[in-house]
């Protein structure tokens, strides 16, 4: 029997957060563009290692690398899909004093909330990451 994922965001963050307890290396995760922008954003700002597409038989995966040095992370999912929140550029705060990041899906991309700032846009807040 296939599980239907509604939320594939807070799946992908499971995934890695449960990886990370499990201390594994490596993960694999359905391929999306949304997703491979979101481990973008994950790669750029030091919380993982590397990612890349996989043809699995008729699928598609992502191939995730770890980032030992920062086994536990906290990934919350805040905007789901049966409560979207929207924030104006103005409104961004630091996530953790600055030792995180928060997520945005804007009209320009998906973008990390200082991205976002810097460009002066909005959008969906879809996680914070610390």
């Amino acid at each position: 029997m296939k599980t239907i994922k509604t939320d594939p965001i807070a799946d992908l963050l499971t995934r890695i957060r449960n990886a990370g307890k499990a201390r594994k290396d490596q993960l694999a995760v359905p391929h999306s563009g949304v997703k491979m922008n979101i481990l973008k954003v994950l790669k750029d700002r030091g919380f993982i290692t590397d990612f890349k597409k996989n043809r699995n038989g008729n699928f598609e995966e992502i191939e995730v690398t770890l980032n030992q040095e920062k086994p536990y992370l906290t990934l919350k999912r805040i905007s789901k899909p049966g409560q979207r929140i929207y924030v104006k550029s103005t409104s961004l705060k630091k996530v953790n004093g600055g030792l995180g990041v928060a997520i945005i899906s804007t009209p320009k991309g998906i973008l990390s909330g200082e991205e976002a700032k810097k460009m002066n846009v909005g959008g969906e807040l879809l996680c914070e990451i610390f």
